[in-house]
């Protein structure tokens, strides 16, 4: 991943509410959240939410996918994984780990 893209990345979860956004989208799964849900479940007004959704899907945090009538928003779990795996590659000073490593990836 290049260090243009995890700085994007990192600013667009910098902000509270897009960080909350994300964590819900998360804690949501592969199914994924609607704006409507996302708004009365986090309790930020519509057009606010679509100006984080905006910056969230322009640093490939998120995904949407249209379903139906309906936006359906789910976390980007590769973007975010390659994100981790730059912040940790050569972690312990470019010698091997005491610790084994944790898959970050989700099972979901």
């Amino acid at each position: 991943m290049q260090e243009e893209a995890v700085v994007q990345a990192l600013v667009a979860l910098g902000h509270p509410v897009r960080l909350k956004v994300f964590r819900a989208l998360v804690v949501s799964g592969t199914p994924g959240l609607t704006p409507g849900v996302m708004q009365e479940g986090l309790g930020i007004p519509a057009t606010t939410l679509s100006f984080h959704l905006k910056e969230m899907s322009g640093a490939g945090l998120i995904t949407m996918e249209r379903m139906g009538r309906n936006l359906v928003y789910r976390a980007a779990y590769e973007r975010v994984n390659g994100v981790l795996t730059y912040l940790t590659d050569n972690c312990c000073e470019g010698a091997a780990c005491a610790l084994e490593p944790v898959s970050v990836a989700c099972d979901c």
